[in-house]
């Protein structure tokens, strides 16, 4: 008794390449040109790419800063002067339209690109 048949061996042939293609589409078809955009009380600031490291100290409303430490393509807040530092800890952004927000210091730091670049969870009609 042949556990699969010449037809399942072709079938399962198929979803592995079709999952190997998809895996190397993801992976190697990222785009490039995603940058930080910094706004302070709902102005735009500055923006940085994500293809450079830098650290840029962020003067936020009524004299609060944070740290904006931008790495290996990943953007993350440190060092702020804010009462619960609760931006410190939402951890690292890198995909369009991820977001980091510091309340009492109105600072936002959000991923942009292209249109193209957005990654939606769901499309209604």
């Amino acid at each position: 008794m042949k556990l699969f048949k010449k037809n399942d061996l072709i079938l399962i042939g198929a979803l592995l390449i079709g999952f190997l293609l998809m895996i190397c589409f993801l992976y190697f078809g990222k785009k490039g040109g995603a940058y930080a955009v910094v706004s302070v009380d709902g102005q735009e600031v500055i923006s940085f790419s994500l293809e450079e490291d830098i650290e840029y100290e962020i003067k936020g409303y009524e004299g609060g800063t944070n740290t904006l430490i931008i790495k290996d393509g990943k953007a993350y807040l440190t060092d702020s002067t804010c009462p619960d530092h609760l931006c410190e800890h939402m951890g690292v952004i890198d995909k369009v339209g991820q977001s980091i927000i510091c309340l009492p210091n109105r600072v936002v730091v959000e991923i942009s690109g292209s249109s193209g670049d957005a990654e939606f969870d769901s499309i209604s009609s």
